[in-house]
């Protein structure tokens, strides 16, 4: 893939079809990675990485857990929006620092579609 908009990161085949599936009907282009490591992978072509603006990854993902692939992401200078969805209630402080946008699953189509638009459409102002 060249290009994409929003990529899904999540180890969980059917939630990562049926998030993309949701966007890409709203009228976004979307890129899947089954994990982190994929997706630092495909960080690594320029012109996916500069092509891309949001980023959802799932929180408990084999071989890296979302914290891990955030500091990942912002270390190698990724600073786009990165929305987190988890089952857990409690894992959002393993976040402190790392500008991301935490939501509770199960999380329906309506929701992620707005919360999408709202950090895609809107100016996104990087903190420092």
């Amino acid at each position: 893939m060249s290009s994409a908009e929003v990529l899904i990161v999540d180890d969980n085949a059917v939630q990562s079809a049926t998030r993309k599936a949701i966007l890409e009907r709203a009228g976004r282009v979307v890129a899947v990675a089954s994990g982190a490591a994929q997706a630092l992978g495909m960080l690594e072509a320029e012109e996916f990485r500069s092509s891309l603006s949001l980023v959802i990854t799932d929180h408990c993902m084999p071989g890296m857990m979302g914290p891990e692939f955030v500091h990942a992401l912002r270390e190698r200078g990724i600073g786009i929006p990165v929305v987190v969805l988890s089952g857990m209630t409690d894992a959002e402080n393993d976040y402190a620092g790392l500008n991301v946008t935490y939501r509770i699953k199960p999380f329906p189509p309506d929701m992620l579609i707005a919360l999408v638009t709202s950090l895609l459409d809107t100016p996104y102002r990087q903190s420092a």
